[in-house]
């Protein structure tokens, strides 16, 4: 075990930092203590590693197991939001503008890493969130490794083991053929893809669009948490475009009316979506949920 201790020179809300990175409650790769620790399971360029940070008083104190381990105690501040800088952002709503003083320690973390984001993020396209978070639990249980340090979590499955998985095991994942295609794709030039998070704003976006099945929401969703995109909005989303029109319209919008209105924060249209989002703030319901399909039925 490898530790750390560091201050963040900034208001830090390490819970909002850290929560777009857990997918579902039964993410395998994420986890909790009753003492406030948030764990998280991964790949790095060094091998797996389990990073769990706390806060301690104004400290962010910090421990890290495996090969990954001294690799992700390196990249602790900036998965914090080290590298992120708001103090350009100006807030063209009241709405957006009350959520800034009411989370002044939300920043946008960087992982520096894509491929352990790219999977679950390709799981997401076109089907439920329970559906996506069902797939990728799945997948990570039986074709990830088992995490080091002390909670039984898993570490994503890697590049190779995704491209060893047959098309009956894909099918009991839930997996249907466009993700399927789209995964291994990715699969085989992840090498290159990580080259994204150095490239970073819509560079990185492009490269990462240059997988097929990979369109404008799966690089935007990868972006906004491999490098802590501020300006990387998932246009194509069933629900954002509903939620930003009602928090700063008054009502639903589709993309096209979503990109007109978060016109006037770019370059930094993601993070005003990001204070909509920790405000709670969301379209009124008005019809039944989707219900998830289950592929392995089929």
């Amino acid at each position: 075990m490898s530790v750390r201790v560091w201050r963040p020179g900034y208001e830090l809300d390490l819970g909002s930092v850290l929560r777009p990175l857990r997918r579902g409650g039964g993410d395998p790769t994420y986890g909790r203590t009753p003492g406030g620790a948030v764990f998280r399971a991964t790949n790095t360029p060094c091998g797996p590693g389990t990073l769990a940070v706390r806060r301690v008083g104004d400290e962010v104190h910090a421990e890290a197991w495996g090969e990954g381990a001294e690799w992700l105690l390196d990249g602790l501040p900036a998965l914090l939001g080290a590298a992120d800088d708001p103090t350009d952002f100006h807030a063209h709503h009241d709405i957006v503008a009350e959520a800034r003083r009411a989370m002044p320690g939300l920043r946008l973390g960087s992982t520096g890493q894509v491929w352990d984001l790219l999977v679950p993020s390709i799981l997401e396209q076109k089907v439920t969130g329970m559906e996506a978070f069902r797939s990728f639990r799945e997948l990570c249980l039986r074709f990830g490794v088992a995490a080091p340090g002390p909670l039984p979590l898993r570490v994503p499955p890697t590049p190779k083991a995704l491209m060893s998985i047959t098309d009956w095991q894909w099918h009991k994942a839930g997996v249907d053929g466009a993700r399927r295609r789209a995964l291994i794709a990715a699969a085989q030039v992840a090498g290159r893809l990580e080259k994204a998070a150095e490239l970073k704003g819509a560079e990185g976006r492009a490269l990462l669009r240059k997988v097929p099945g990979v369109g404008v929401w799966t690089a935007a969703e990868v972006a906004q948490r491999a490098w802590g995109d501020p300006d990387a909005v998932s246009f194509g989303d069933y629900h954002i475009p509903g939620n930003v029109g009602y928090a700063l319209v008054g009502k639903p919008l589709d993309d096209a009316g979503m990109h007109e209105v978060l016109a006037p924060y770019a370059p930094q249209r993601q993070r005003a979506v990001r204070y909509i989002e920790a405000a709670g703030i969301t379209k009124p319901r008005r019809g039944p949920r989707f219900s998830p399909r289950d592929y392995r039925a089929m």
